[in-house]
């Protein structure tokens, strides 16, 4: 096997990874109870097979053609910039407009925070 065998099984396991952690996190949405538990499965399994997918891309494109594509690092970094970002702001707009926990929540830590003030 060449070298480049090596490169296109190296760029295909990046790339095998990011489909698995995106479909983990497609299925964390649909089976989490709540909207607190399903954003934090979103964020950061879909964070993780975003990152590889677009890492075996850019590797791909760097080691086989020798073409360096900086549009793919810029779009590593502003996922990694935006996603737990989004995540968090969506997780509190939703826990100030009053969505409910699940059951199964053990305890609520911004419960005396927002006490006093009042839901939307």
């Amino acid at each position: 096997m060449s070298g480049n065998g090596y490169i296109e099984w190296i760029v295909g396991g990046f790339i095998l990874i990011g489909v698995i952690l995106s479909f983990l996190s497609a299925v964390g949405l649909i089976r989490f109870p709540d909207v607190y538990t399903r954003a934090h499965a979103v964020s950061k399994s879909a964070n993780l097979g975003v990152l590889c997918i677009l890492l075996g891309t850019f590797l791909y494109f760097l080691l086989k053609d020798g073409y360096f594509r900086i549009r793919l690092l810029l779009g590593v970094f502003f996922v990694f910039l935006t996603s737990p970002v989004v995540a968090h702001m969506l997780n509190r707009a939703a826990y100030r407009s009053g969505v409910p926990m699940a059951k199964e929540s053990v305890r609520d830590d911004l419960k005396g925070y927002f006490e006093g003030e009042e839901k939307l």
